[in-house]
């Protein structure tokens, strides 16, 4: 697995670009400049791994294009030692930037070849979070309460389940909205347990799979 110096003179342009784009944090321009997202996709995509754009990563669905992905994990305010939640693990990019900010990740796939893929994948890069083959509509309750909540998929509304397994002081971001348009929502939870939630722009996602039978 290859990692030189024109990957990440790529890269950086990437962080560049994201920058121009609106993203602030530097923690996260960090973790999106430290992670080696032409190694989560397909030879035939090499070219492209760099550029700002979604692409398939097979069983239909896509790895996220990197503006997304950073605009979610901004919006998350991970502090070292998080436990975080992710829904749809996907080709693992978002979990090894989640991981590069310091967070503990929990991450569920419903894609069976997909979560077969990455549990072998991610630690082949150094990164160990903890995957689970599931339905992502029910979270990991065992595992409950998460500091934050991250949906990387189309939900058509927001699941009580993941909301009950936010914790006080908690953050949630979740695209929400079918028909391949989705808003995002940012889910805060205060220390008494109300919920308020904010709506940013218009995003687009692979839709999230319906609860198993």
């Amino acid at each position: 697995m290859k990692d030189g110096f024109r990957e990440k003179g790529l890269r950086r342009e990437l962080v560049q670009l994201l920058k121009q784009k609106g993203i602030q944090s530097e923690m996260v321009l960090e973790a999106i400049g430290n992670v080696p997202r032409h190694l989560f996709l397909d030879s035939a995509f090499l070219e492209l791994a760099y550029k700002d754009m979604a692409l398939q990563i097979g069983a239909g669905q896509t790895i996220s294009q990197p503006y997304t992905v950073a605009f979610q994990t901004q919006a998350l305010e991970i502090k070292k030692g998080d436990k975080v939640l992710e829904i749809g693990t996907g080709s693992g990019y978002q979990a090894a930037v989640l991981m590069e900010c310091g967070a503990k990740v929990f991450s569920i796939e419903r894609q069976k070849s997909l979560y077969d893929k990455t549990k072998v994948f991610l630690p082949e890069l150094g990164y160990n979070p903890r995957l689970f083959y599931g339905d992502g509509y029910k979270g990991l309750p065992t595992f409950a309460p998460f500091q934050k909540i991250i949906v990387t998929a189309g939900a058509p509304k927001i699941p009580d389940d993941l909301v009950a397994q936010l914790a006080k002081g908690g953050r949630m971001i979740i695209p929400v909205g079918a028909d391949g348009v989705q808003t995002m929502v940012l889910l805060t939870k205060d220390e008494s347990g109300n919920v308020e939630t904010q709506e940013f722009g218009e995003f687009r996602f692979v839709p999230m799979l319906k609860e198993k039978a």
